[in-house]
């Protein structure tokens, strides 16, 4: 799957630091070759990931979420963006598309503002 530049960037930095934490842990570096590990590269379980995420969120002042919601909040505004439902199924890794749409596709009240205002066209007005 093709990354965001953003991401891609992110990515890069990320591996410095691993580089890093790799030779301060010499021997002790484990490097399974995942992406989110701890200082020791070791895999982080779904508890410590949101441990961290959680502290990450608090120090920066952001609103906590559940990193669930997050990949929601993705879907919907690539959903939101134009991007086709085929499109946002694989994204997501589902292979049924009405997945996807069902349970990841959250509209909220801004979303729906294009259709209220199709709805003062069907009354009359332009």
């Amino acid at each position: 799957m093709p990354i965001p530049s953003l991401v891609r960037k992110a990515l890069k930095t990320f591996r410095a630091t691993q580089a890093v934490e790799r030779l301060a842990a010499g021997e002790g570096y484990e490097g399974g070759g995942y992406v989110l590990v701890d200082e020791l590269g070791c895999a982080l379980n779904g508890r410590q990931l949101r441990t961290r995420a959680y502290k990450t969120m608090d120090a920066n002042g952001l609103r906590r979420v559940r990193l669930y919601d997050a990949r929601a909040s993705c879907l919907t505004y690539l959903a939101n963006n134009g991007v086709p439902d085929h499109l946002l199924a694989m994204w997501a890794g589902h292979t049924n598309v009405k997945t996807t749409k069902k349970w990841y596709v959250k509209p909220d009240v801004a979303d729906l503002l294009p259709a209220a205002e199709a709805w003062g066209g069907l009354a009359g007005g332009v």
